[in-house]
């Protein structure tokens, strides 16, 4: 008896090549499952890092900026179609469509459309974020899905065989937990990966938050400051240094 499980492939690959089609069908499954968490990972970590550390740039340079218009040149000759000029067309936007308008008024359909921007920003940078949690939540239950579809089969074959000898029981049921073992490895990395990019986003959609607070604030300083009859004196356009 133990000679003949000795003679049996146990590895991986052996007990794979072994198992039943469904429970095949389930392995390349969460194998696939795996290589799309591992993408979307390194993708989207590359692509907030660099975003959240361009953000923090133009954020440290609008705060040096004393106007709208000050920080609208700026935005369209250094950084034409980055997100903190998406934000200045905006505020500038209102104020065209507004002119002539109560300030208080302006203000808050200004601060309405950046906050709405902002929300459509972090929507886009959570994309992908819903795979990586439907990933973590049914892995698992794939895994166990094949796990006992091999159980099973592995039953149906000591009913046939009309045995307990353990080299018939233990192949069936190695292969069987093999399925959720690679249910787990699937499934662990995408909700470790999830809650790391749920807290990167968050981060993100804070510098977000910062940029439109001072677009909002370049604004009210402008209109407060034509309300009292003051000349704004605007220095030489500050570059916004984006990498």
């Amino acid at each position: 008896m133990t000679n003949n499980l000795m003679q049996m492939d146990l590895s991986v690959w052996g007990m794979y090549q072994h198992a039943d089609i469904v429970v095949k069908v389930v392995m390349i499954g969460l194998l696939l499952a795996s290589l799309v968490t591992w993408a979307i990972f390194f993708s989207k970590s590359f692509e907030l890092s660099a975003a959240r550390r361009r953000l923090k740039r133009e954020h440290q340079q609008l705060a040096e900026v004393r106007s709208l218009a000050d920080a609208a040149r700026c935005c369209e000759e250094f950084c034409a179609g980055s997100l903190s000029s998406v934000l200045v067309n905006d505020a500038q936007h209102e104020l065209e469509l507004s002119a002539g308008c109560d300030d208080d008024g302006i203000k808050e359909r200004t601060g309405f459309r950046l906050e709405r921007r902002v929300a459509a920003f972090s929507r886009f940078a959570g994309r992908g974020n819903g795979f990586l949690a439907t990933i973590g939540a049914i892995a698992p239950f794939v895994g166990l899905f094949g796990t006992v579809w091999g159980i099973m089969n592995s039953f149906i074959g000591i009913a046939k065989t009309q045995t307990t000898n353990l080299a018939v029981v233990a192949p069936g049921i190695a292969e069987a937990l093999l399925a959720t073992a690679i249910g787990l490895v699937a499934a662990i990395p995408a909700v470790v990966i999830y809650n790391v990019f749920a807290r990167m986003i968050a981060s993100y959609k804070a510098s977000l938050g910062d940029v439109a607070a001072q677009v909002l604030l370049l604004q009210s300083r402008d209109l407060d400051l034509a309300a009292s009859g003051h000349t704004l004196q605007i220095k030489p356009a500050q570059k916004l240094r984006v990498g």
